[in-house]
């Protein structure tokens, strides 16, 4: 089985649309597969990429940091923060460097949710189940060299 089977497309112009085309193919499913995840906690995959940022920067962060920090650059992090406090999973508090300012924590609701999905990770880490390590490697460098040689 292969994308042209997948989306029932017999040819491409070239490998590069077939590259891009089968990139976002599997973008959608491994999103579908993510929030299949996701949903025994009732939040989307950009709630847990807020919450992972905020675990793992030790330190209370502005909505605009986390932005610059998500997967998913066209999230509405403000809204999704709201979303978030209003599920008990983070705390807002004014900075103290910058009043005008809002830092955002995880709560400890957020820290135990994320510990309940940390036992299931190894779910997440067997959807690419059919590389092996080394083939997991080169597809990651060469996901990194496309992005990074558009960013010339």
């Amino acid at each position: 089985m292969g994308i042209e089977k997948d989306i029932q497309q017999r040819s491409f112009r070239n490998e590069y649309q077939k590259v891009t085309v089968n990139i976002i193919f599997s973008a959608s499913w491994l999103t579908e597969k993510i929030k299949t995840f996701l949903e025994s906690e009732d939040i989307t995959s950009q709630q847990y990429n807020i919450l992972r940022i905020l675990k793992g920067s030790k330190e209370p962060l502005s909505t605009l940091q986390i932005r610059e920090r998500m997967l998913d650059k066209m999230s509405d992090t403000s809204r999704i923060v709201e979303r978030l406090l209003k599920k008990g999973l983070v705390e807002k508090k004014v900075c103290a460097t910058d009043k005008r300012l809002v830092d955002v924590i995880i709560s400890k609701k957020g820290l135990a949710l994320l510990e309940r999905l940390d036992k299931n990770n190894t779910q997440l880490d067997d959807i690419p189940h059919a590389l092996n390590p080394e083939e997991a490697t080169l597809l990651n460098k060469l996901l990194d060299k496309m992005r990074e040689e558009q960013s010339k």
